[in-house]
């Protein structure tokens, strides 16, 4: 690995993205469902928008006119590759809402060695990657209507990801993040057992399940899955946008509100894990908010801090909520950022231990090939080894990697 001279630290970056190869369910589902599993055809864009935080796209029939993309069909769903799923080595104005193909993404975007490459050269060591056609906590298929056959393609969607994208072409540099069936607490259980036994130690989640029509976390509908979770030391990673609703402002809100304001999802998902009592009855527990960058943590830690203590007993959480929030985050909660020289100003009001550090390959905001100079830049007035923990330190310990930042595999 070229590490181009420099003393910085190779990066292990907690917040990457899959695009699925478009066998990932044909390939592993039984044949009765080749029809009715999710798999991708080339078809014509007849409309597509994206304002207020909804993504609209809309398939042509063939012979249509319009512009050739590669759409998953699942069900009714219709869902088609955009240049926002894979930006990387394309001009910033350039980036534009279309559909494309997988011709005209970059292969890293989807094949493990040049993925690798791809890392190489953004002096990259490991990264864990969040979905993109199951969206960022498998909300495709908990909408879906068979849910026999979408349990089947969870399953299938984390065999691929343990056996394949994070298999021996790998070499331990991708980081295994696996989905639940989401509508089953009980099956999600089950399916974080099935997965940590084989050595993951990632489970993607929603920052706000209500939003997905799920019961929140204040509930105890979550209890069996959590349990799993804190038994196995699995760590529940939440995505911006996980609950298929990202912040805006107005329905004709320009997406660039929403892109200002994303971490906004994040932080009302914080205030709320801080204050259901889990972390307490779950003590293992441990939670990270990829994308959700970290400067706006210590003012809604002061904020938590003064509200338990002082409206605690009429705020209905006196009763599980026993320690001040704060000291719960510092123990159970992660932030993660690519971009936040405010937050890194501030690293003392967040606590050194609670930051982890991402690239966002291969997204518009991806720092993608200048990881190292970003890194640099931002945190170049910081001690190395306060540099060494943010950029690798802290994923190693969360996510069990060997002391080098490798994924080991079954344990």
């Amino acid at each position: 690995m070229d590490t181009h001279a420099s003393t910085f630290p190779l990066i292990i970056s907690v917040d990457d993205h899959t695009v699925e190869p478009a066998g990932v369910w044909q390939d592993r589902l039984p044949a009765r469902y080749q029809d009715t599993a999710p798999r991708v055809v080339r078809a014509p864009l007849k409309e597509m928008t994206f304002l207020g935080g909804r993504f609209r796209p809309v398939m042509g029939e063939p012979g249509d006119e319009g512009p050739l993309g590669d759409w998953w069909v699942y069900g009714d769903l219709r869902r088609p590759l955009t240049r926002l799923d894979t930006a990387v080595g394309v001009d910033r104005d350039e980036v534009r809402l279309e559909v494309i193909t997988y011709e005209q993404m970059r292969p890293g975007s989807y094949d493990v060695p040049a993925r690798l490459a791809d890392m190489d050269v953004n002096h990259v060591q490991s990264a864990l990657c969040f979905p993109t056609f199951p969206r960022f906590c498998g909300q495709t298929f908990t909408e879906a209507r068979d849910r026999e056959l979408a349990l089947l393609c969870v399953r299938a969607y984390n065999d691929w990801m343990v056996e394949e994208w994070c298999g021996p072409r790998a070499r331990g540099r991708l980081i295994p993040l696996t989905l639940i069936p989401l509508w089953d607490p009980e099956l999600a259980a089950a399916e974080v057992r099935r997965n940590a036994a084989r050595g993951v130690r990632a489970v993607a989640f929603s920052e706000i399940p209500p939003h997905l029509g799920l019961p929140s976390v204040h509930t105890g509908a979550w209890d069996p899955f959590l349990a799993a979770c804190d038994e196995t030391g699995t760590v529940v990673a939440m995505h911006i946008g996980s609950s298929s609703r990202m912040p805006s402002t107005s329905a004709d809100a320009p997406p660039a509100v929403g892109s200002v304001i994303t971490f906004a999802n994040c932080c009302f998902s914080m205030v709320d894990w801080l204050m259901s009592g889990k972390f307490e009855r779950f003590p293992n527990l441990r939670v990270m908010y990829a994308e959700g960058q970290i400067g706006w943590i210590p003012y809604i830690l002061e904020r938590a801090d003064v509200v338990w203590e002082e409206n605690r007993g009429w705020g209905g959480v006196a009763d599980k909520v026993t320690r001040p929030p704060s000291e719960l985050f510092a123990e159970h909660v992660y932030g993660c950022f690519f971009d936040d020289a405010f937050g890194l100003r501030n690293l003392d009001s967040i606590g050194l231990g609670n930051v982890l550090y991402e690239t966002d390959y291969p997204h518009s905001d991806s720092t993608w090939p200048k990881s190292r100079e970003v890194g640099e830049a931002q945190m170049g007035h910081l001690p190395a080894d306060v540099v060494e923990r943010i950029v690798r330190g802290n994923a190693i310990e969360l996510l069990e990697l060997t002391s080098d930042g490798l994924w080991q595999g079954p344990v």
